[in-house]
């Protein structure tokens, strides 16, 4: 027999229902934008139009619904986009695997109630989660890196920014991320202390108990942690801006590149053509889809790897999430 909904609840359900609604669109929304825009003209996008969810090509009293492809072929035959595409998967790819290494050494370690000062150690650790060196330190911390680098190099460590290519810093000194380890931490402390045990009555190394034993019994965690990592370091914007700078454009990721492209080609960030190179901006008014469509190209291919690999690991992700976030 079916129950009777109450007022309240029905009530409820409703708000809940709507609000939800509201937080899909509000989520869903920018994405499409970029999907339209990417697909109008120019005028159509600098004419005063606010809205452009469905694709219109025109401008002004012309102005119709209609799609072009002119941004998507200007983006697939422009090199330096695709140059910082492949820097964007180069540090995403090597980052997310560094990551994940000293990520899982360090949980298994912390996760060993043997372990001398395992305490203060895991103290130290939630303690970078309270309190932040600030961007001062921690952009000395990268640049120090970096010099270190070019004197293992054998070259001039003053001229780091010259002498080492900066992709490898990104993939090297930004991967830290104590939520993760935590993460992990948690997830190995749960394995049942009985199979290490029998693993160890068998003969088994520590390095063998972790690769056969914790790494096979926390996948869901890992595969979670793994796809917080890549997300990371594929939107990562701000320090490979301001460490790599314009001396090493070439080891730009895609987010730096499309920076650069809004304030050198389109009005998005810059008000007024004055602040700006006429004449760049008028190559792309010349031919035929102008700058902005081209930007928000850009952004939806770069959407386009996250959406075809984020489904593969959904199904981990709540029950990574429950089995790292809950200590026993």
């Amino acid at each position: 027999m079916k129950r009777k909904m109450e007022i309240s609840e029905l009530i409820f359900k409703i708000v809940a229902y709507f609000f939800l609604i509201i937080f899909a669109v509000l989520c869903v929304y920018p994405f499409l934008y970029a999907i339209g825009a990417s697909l109008s003209s120019e005028g159509a996008l600098t004419g005063g139009n606010s809205i452009v969810l469905i694709p219109m090509i025109g401008e002004g009293d012309t102005l119709a619904f209609g799609a072009t492809l002119k941004a998507y072929e200007w983006a697939f035959t422009n090199t330096e986009f695709w140059v910082a595409y492949s820097n964007t998967l180069f540090m995403t790819f090597f980052g997310s695997i560094w990551s994940l290494f000293y990520s899982i050494l360090g949980a298994y370690a912390l996760s060993k109630k043997r372990i001398m000062g395992r305490r203060g150690w895991n103290f130290f650790l939630v303690f970078t989660m309270w309190f932040s060196a600030g961007v001062i330190a921690t952009y000395n911390n990268y640049t120090s890196t970096g010099r270190v680098f070019a004197a293992l190099a054998g070259m001039d460590p003053n001229q780091w920014l010259t002498s080492i290519d900066g992709k490898w810093l990104i993939v090297i000194a930004m991967g830290m991320n104590a939520t993760n380890i935590i993460l992990l931490r948690n997830t190995f402390e749960g394995v049942p202390a009985e199979i290490e045990e029998a693993a160890r009555i068998d003969g088994a190394t520590e390095m063998q108990i972790l690769t056969k034993v914790y790494i096979p019994m926390s996948k869901a965690t890992i595969a979670t942690v793994a796809l917080f990592f890549g997300i990371s370091r594929w939107n990562g914007y701000f320090w490979a801006m301001k460490v790599l700078g314009t001396s090493q454009e070439y080891s730009w990721p895609v987010q730096v590149y499309l920076r650069d492209f809004l304030e050198t080609y389109t009005t998005i960030i810059k008000p007024t053509i004055e602040e700006y190179d006429a004449n760049e901006w008028q190559k792309y008014a010349n031919m035929g889809y102008g700058a902005t469509p081209c930007a928000y190209a850009i952004v939806v291919c770069s959407v386009i790897p996250i959406l075809i690999i984020y489904p593969f690991i959904q199904k981990y992700f709540a029950k990574g999430v429950n089995m790292g976030g809950v200590k026993e």
